[in-house]
């Protein structure tokens, strides 16, 4: 399937509930991967503040037992179905940032994503994303940036240049087809560029990049991995993740989404081998839930969340929270987890740390209106 250059997709979109996949290219051996959880993913289901004296009440038969989580520290624990962030966070490559949020606090899942992958303050404020700003703080080699994705999303939508490209969920070509092909775009000099670029993306990809069966979160780690630990590869990644909003049943279900995200960051390390010795991931949502649990066994929309970030450049080991409670006066209009790190100023931080480039400066580019606030200390080992 051809499209225009900005959005070339080399091979048919897969499954709709299926993440997807976003590269940009920079000239730097470090490698920046940012996974979004489309839906509001539940951070005191992920990060559990077992030792907090109102949670297990808030939370009635959806508290997570402390014996059956990785305890962290003295206050924290990490849901039993996230084993690789567990043995990560033990070797120091990883760490979780509790009660954070973006600036938005309207509990809409479209203007909340929008805020977050804009880097804005409000939805609809800027056009473009933080990613793509972030693209384009970094010295460029060859193409300036390639996605994979059926769409761009918005953090990666901007001035620099982004193609597209998604793992397909129908059959392989045989090789007798892919000849016909490259023989019939010989002759048009667009097409035979967007036919050979293809090809050298399908390539890249590897085995794990075929065609003829859905695209589990594994395996979506191991295509990514495939891209990200060539030389001349992307550097900077963006995974979508979808199926975080548990409104009911969230017990079996958010085990079966951390399972399936622990799997995907297994896969990423696995295949990356040396390369994952440069890389970060930094996994956030676009708002968290309800501090009491629903009448459906899930939880609502709500406003403070846990971000995670792995890799072995990470300066891993610990949980940074300044944790405001779960006491009633203590929540966010009563109901939610408030907010005391913002989720803004730790992507910048996270990017600036990552690229050893100045924080203030790149605050500023990802984020025009953010304020001054909390200070957070190193996150990326130099």
């Amino acid at each position: 399937m051809l499209l225009p250059r900005r959005t070339f997709l080399a091979g048919a979109a897969g499954v709709l509930a299926a993440p997807r996949m976003l590269f940009a290219q920079a000239a730097t051996d470090r490698r920046f991967v940012f996974i979004i959880q489309r839906g509001a993913a539940d951070g005191l289901h992920t990060v559990v503040p077992y030792a907090d004296p109102a949670y297990a009440a808030l939370r009635g038969a959806l508290a997570i037992d402390p014996a059956s989580a990785t305890k962290l520290d003295g206050s924290f624990a990490l849901h039993p179905s996230l084993q690789e962030f567990g043995r990560l966070y033990t070797q120091g490559q990883a760490l979780f940032v509790h009660a954070v949020a973006s600036p938005y606090r309207d509990r809409s899942h479209f203007d909340g994503q929008n805020v977050l992958e804009s880097g804005g303050t409000a939805p609809y404020q800027l056009k473009d994303g933080w990613m793509n700003r972030l693209v384009r703080l970094l010295p460029q080699r060859g193409k300036e940036a390639i996605a994979f994705a059926p769409t761009v999303p918005l953090a990666l939508r901007g001035a620099a240049e982004v193609s597209s490209y998604a793992p397909s969920a129908l059959p392989a070509a045989n090789e007798d087809l892919l000849l016909r092909v490259q023989q019939l775009y010989e002759g048009d000099a667009q097409l035979h560029a967007l036919w050979s670029a293809a090809m050298d993306a399908q390539n890249m990809a590897g085995a794990a990049g075929q065609g003829g069966k859905r695209q589990d979160p594994a395996e979506l780690g191991r295509v990514a991995a495939n891209f990200l630990a060539q030389p001349q590869g992307p550097r900077i990644a963006m995974i979508e993740t979808g199926g975080w909003d548990t409104h009911s049943a969230q017990a079996p279900r958010l085990a079966a989404q951390l399972r399936n995200l622990d799997a995907l960051v297994a896969a990423l390390r696995e295949v990356l081998g040396a390369a994952w010795q440069q890389t970060v991931v930094l996994v956030a949502t676009e708002f968290g839930r309800t501090a009491a649990a629903n009448g459906t066994g899930g939880t609502d929309h709500g406003t403070a969340s846990a971000a995670l970030l792995a890799g072995c450049a990470v300066q891993g080991g610990r949980v940074i929270a300044d944790w405001p409670g779960l006491a009633a006066s203590a929540l966010y209009e009563g109901r939610d987890l408030r907010p005391t790190q913002d989720l803004d100023a730790l992507i910048a931080a996270t990017a600036a740390d990552a690229f050893a480039l100045d924080r203030d400066r790149v605050a500023r580019a990802l984020f025009p209106e953010m304020r001054a606030g909390r200070a957070l200390p190193r996150l990326v080992r130099a």
